[in-house]
């Protein structure tokens, strides 16, 4: 089912529970190559999620702002996308073009991300696509400018979200996450894949 939410297009139950079991082995390869770290932001505070990424870019967040590395901040280049993930890129969005980054964010149960717009790319015509595997996330979607009225709309595991049009730099996070909602990840949490166009 899709579901239309001020332009975010939110493809619920888009994954079954064996494409969401083995999305979370694939993203268990990643993390073993390029481990989780919690980035701070450029205002010296720890952000709550902890990140890694996959493809050719990873995201990153320290003192210095926000930016695509094209290594691990151990210095270890990213693992590549694995496949399952650029098939999910390709039926939702329909375009042949490949994202070059795959960013990880991993929420524990006191998790959460604020308000914020994914403008770090070259190219912002480009959609963002938002995979959410484990426990559900409140997700909250804004407006172009900071304020006004939001939206807010429970993602569950197996929903994938498409930020595109309008959407696409509209201001959105995740206010809180309901622990113990999936048995996906053995020890909770939740999961979000966003793959982005990097380049232009």
């Amino acid at each position: 089912m899709k579901l239309s939410v001020k332009g975010f297009d939110v493809y619920v139950g888009f994954l079954d529970v064996a494409a969401q079991n083995a999305l979370v082995e694939a993203v268990r390869d990643v993390v073993m190559q390029a481990p989780l770290v919690q980035p701070d932001t450029p205002y010296g505070k720890p952000m709550s999620v902890r990140m890694t990424a996959a493809g050719q870019y990873g995201w990153h967040s320290d003192r210095s702002g926000y930016r695509y590395l094209r290594a691990h901040p151990s210095g270890r280049p990213w693992p590549a996308i694995p496949a399952q993930v650029l098939d999910i890129w390709h039926r939702v969005t329909g375009l042949e073009r490949s994202p070059e980054c795959c960013l990880i964010n991993f929420y524990s149960a006191d998790a959460k991300m604020g308000l914020h717009q994914d403008r770090s790319e070259a190219n912002m015509d480009w959609p963002v696509v938002s995979i959410s595997l484990g426990d559900e996330g409140l997700f909250r979607m804004g407006n172009l400018t900071r304020g006004g009225k939001t939206e807010s709309h429970w993602l569950r595991s197996g929903d994938v979200v498409v930020m595109g049009g309008d959407a696409r730099l509209a201001y959105h996070g995740v206010d809180r996450i309901r622990a113990g909602s999936s048995t996906l990840l053995p020890k909770g949490g939740r999961l979000n894949l966003t793959l982005r166009v990097v380049e232009p």
